[in-house]
């Protein structure tokens, strides 16, 4: 799993199989303080998350495509799977 940050949204016309009629956020990854950290990565909303949420995601390709009740798609990597309220650390 991956603690992250929504910090924009895409939007496209053209769709791999699995995508279609999902929203695709972009995700910072960050410290449990806060603190941004790596790369941004693209993941698919499950939650209906929003820019400006603190987020939990999965990576890997079983549990995306499990969270998204999909099984035999194959191109749904990271999945968004959670929206934080609050972080005790």
């Amino acid at each position: 799993m991956i603690l992250g940050k929504v910090i924009g949204n895409i939007i496209s016309t053209e769709r791999a199989i699995g995508y279609g009629g999902r929203t695709i956020l972009i995700i910072q990854p960050i410290e449990p303080s806060g603190t941004f950290k790596g790369k941004t990565f693209l993941a698919v909303d499950t939650v209906q998350a929003g820019v400006g949420d603190t987020v939990i995601t999965v990576e890997e390709g079983g549990s995306a495509t499990t969270a998204i009740k999909e099984p035999d798609t194959h191109t749904v990597k990271t999945v968004i799977v959670g929206i934080v309220d609050h972080i005790y650390h």
